[in-house]
């Protein structure tokens, strides 16, 4: 959704935000579990899943290029690392946030649309309940 916020500015609050929800290099995911992430990605129920939301198979790429770049930074100390994996992610989601969105194209109602149609009342459904036990009979 478009928030009016620059890119490098989207960067950083989330970069802040992800800083915060992984406070030390130990809260980021292992290379081993991004590796299980990218292979279930394929997995039957990640496919249906994507069938019934989407209607097209399941898209990995993005999955397997974030296990790629974490044994690309294996060689980097443990603080290099985490700086790298928050930057990467911060980008991810910024770029996630300030694309375009449902939200951008739904607006939210407060109130029903004039054509809705207006509650059934009681009264109304004991009345046809009566017409259809007397045609019955």
């Amino acid at each position: 959704m478009s928030t009016g916020v620059d890119f490098a500015t989207a960067v950083k609050q989330e970069a802040a935000y992800l800083r915060l929800v992984h406070p030390t290099p130990d809260d980021i995911p292992s290379c081993f579990r991004l590796m299980e992430l990218a292979m279930g990605c394929h997995g039957i129920r990640s496919q249906v899943k994507s069938w019934y939301r989407h209607g097209e198979s399941s898209r990995c790429a993005h999955k397997h290029d974030d296990f790629k770049f974490c044994l690309s930074m294996k060689w980097m100390e443990s603080d290099q690392r985490y700086d790298a994996w928050i930057n990467r992610r911060a980008e991810w989601w910024a770029k996630r946030r300030l694309d375009k969105s449902s939200e951008d194209v739904w607006a939210i109602r407060t109130e029903p649309r004039k054509a809705f149609p207006r509650p059934v009342t009681d009264e109304e459904i004991r009345q046809v309940l009566e017409n259809t036990e007397e045609t019955l009979m």
